[in-house]
């Protein structure tokens, strides 16, 4: 990602999105770029929702076990109160906090604040999850990463549940859901 510079002093903000389906390495990418931030010694604040406890209550964890410490949060409002005075906001699971995560993305941007988000694009069904496509529209700067199909070998890019309980949301891991391709979702859903 080539950012240009910043010539007139001042602090200039942007948004980076991180999405694709799970398994694709998105927390994984986000720990990453939080952990070069604080190598250069800037300020970081690192939030995930509260819900979130899969691997742990206070760090972000990639499946590979990766981990970086944050603070869960209920409501991305709390977000603007705990960001003062830093440099970069990484947001995991954004797809988790309701409409109001797009203002705060925005809201710190507008401060001069690099905000890293990274979330699931599409839900179990193939469709846009929560906030994800409106920050997406917002972002600055996206990655979309994919995982590898579990049937086929092919990228993937939806993720597909293999329990037949209902509801949007749902944690879980490999034992709930698995990464698949356009082909093999259809084949699994026709097969429900």
């Amino acid at each position: 990602m080539f950012i240009e510079p910043n010539l007139s002093g001042e602090k200039t903000g942007w948004i980076e999105v991180i999405c694709g389906s799970m398994f694709s390495g998105k927390t994984e990418e986000l720990i990453r770029r939080l952990k070069r931030v604080k190598i250069a010694n800037l300020k970081v604040e690192i939030f995930k929702p509260a819900i979130d406890v899969r691997y742990d209550e206070l760090q972000v964890v990639s499946h590979d076990a990766n981990a970086i410490l944050s603070t869960p949060i209920e409501n991305p409002q709390v977000i603007l109160l705990m960001a003062t005075d830093v440099d970069v906001v990484g947001i995991d699971e954004a797809q988790f906090f309701g409409d109001e995560i797009v203002n705060v993305c925005q809201t710190l941007a507008t401060r001069g604040v690099r905000v890293i988000v990274a979330g699931l694009d599409m839900d179990y069904k193939g469709n846009p999850f929560g906030a994800m496509p409106n920050l997406l529209a917002i972002a600055d700067y996206i990655t979309k990463l994919h995982a590898i199909c579990v049937q086929c070998g092919n990228i993937a890019s939806i993720s597909y549940r293999k329990t037949s309980q209902d509801g949007q949301v749902l944690l879980g891991e490999k034992d709930t859901y698995e990464p698949r391709c356009r082909k093999c979702y259809s084949k699994g859903k026709a097969l429900q």
